[in-house]
């Protein structure tokens, strides 16, 4: 078979593939749709205007585009030389000179006014019924309600996408990498305030049905805010490189009637007090042990892997570290403070029992056999003063 007829096949065979892979692919609840060619569907106000502008600019843009080149097409084959013409000789016209400083200005006023007033209206935050605070962590979203209807309510918000395909070792679902354990809840018809932070290096929180798109910046609180009309879960992803796992930091919000948000609102109440943890309670080792891995898997292992082996260049071995095999006062310094300069940032937003549990499960699992296998609640709390 000849190079070009071999290319050829394989080129019909990946149009083939590709075909039956979008043929059988379903839209997403929520969106993007299969073959979708347009923005987000808006659901909020503040998006349907975005779609809007940019249905106007791409007009005045066209506009612009197709009476520039038609009068120079126009000039060329009108005055070209075949025809007898013979190019002019002058060095300025005053009517021309005003034209394009007149007109270019009309057009960016034009499209400035509404623009102007659509920025605006994006950042007027004020006479919010309900504000939430998101913070980005390498690479999960962490949420926590902080005035009206759920306040106190705080959880983390990890994909939930199998590994298997991830690795492509089974089919991929509908929801491929836009799955979470916990979706971001708010209330159809509510402004819902979101403040914006991160963790650890810059993050961006982007919800397109809901024409939202905010920076999260270490060190600064940034704020934003929408309106969801239609009850239904929507999603976003981070919009900002932040690592080797940025792709897997989906954004999941489900936007519930009035009734249903109270439901569960007082369903997330109840269940942050059924899984309290009792600092002072009597911890052995196994149950810290049992505890520290469901901790280790939502928040450690993405960097230092389930195995403990971690990714060569990028973030340590736990499985034989110096660290964890060392004094507990060491390890304990790392979780609560970080490390500057290199990825591992401050967990001191877990709780003294988490804490606990993490550095007993990593000292006593894998090879590791610390001397100092056991850390108790009451040394992070200790250790925090």
């Amino acid at each position: 078979m000849k190079p070009r007829q071999y290319l050829a096949r394989c080129a019909m065979a990946a149009l083939v593939a590709l075909y039956g892979t979008l043929a059988a692919a379903a839209d997403m609840p929520g969106g993007p749709r299969v073959n979708q060619m347009n923005l987000a569907d808006p659901v909020t106000h503040i998006a349907r205007d975005q779609h809007w502008i940019h249905s106007f600019m791409l007009l005045i843009s066209l506009a612009i585009f197709v009476v520039v080149f038609a009068v120079m097409f126009y000039a060329i084959w009108k005055h070209r030389k075949s025809r007898g013409h013979k190019s002019a000789t002058f060095h300025e016209s005053t009517a021309v000179e005003i034209a394009w400083t007149v007109v270019p200005f009309l057009i960016i006023i034009a499209m400035a006014i509404p623009a102007t007033r659509m920025v605006l209206e994006q950042k007027d935050t004020a006479s919010s019924d309900l504000t939430v605070k998101v913070t980005g962590y390498q690479w999960k979203w962490g949420y926590e309600y902080i005035k009206g209807e759920g306040e106190g309510i705080s959880f983390l918000s990890t994909l939930t996408t199998p590994r298997a395909q991830i690795e492509n070792r089974e089919a991929k679902s509908d929801t491929y990498l836009s799955e979470v354990d916990n979706a971001l809840v708010v209330p159809v018809n509510q402004k819902v305030r979101v403040i914006i932070t991160a963790n650890d290096v810059i993050h961006s929180w982007m919800v397109p049905a809901f024409g939202v798109k905010q920076d999260a910046i270490p060190g600064f609180v940034r704020d934003t805010w929408f309106r969801a009309e239609k009850v239904g879960t929507y999603h976003g992803n981070c919009a900002e490189l932040c690592g080797k796992d940025h792709a897997f930091m989906p954004i999941v919000v489900e936007v519930k009637s009035a009734e249903d948000y109270s439901r569960w609102v007082e369903e997330q109440r109840k269940a942050m007090l059924a899984a309290a943890d009792d600092p002072n309670k009597d911890w052995t080792k196994d149950e810290l042990i049992a505890r520290g891995e469901q901790v280790f898997t939502a928040n450690c292992a993405a960097c230092h892997q389930a195995n403990g082996k971690g990714i060569p260049g990028a973030f340590p071995a736990l499985d034989g570290s110096k660290v964890v095999l060392g004094p507990a006062a060491g390890q304990m310094t790392v979780l609560l403070k970080g490390r500057a300069g290199t990825a591992m940032a401050s967990f001191s937003r877990l709780s003294d029992v988490e804490l606990a549990a993490v550095t007993t499960y990593t000292r006593n699992v894998w090879s590791n056999r610390a001397e100092q296998g056991l850390v108790l609640p009451k040394e992070y709390a200790a250790a925090r003063k």
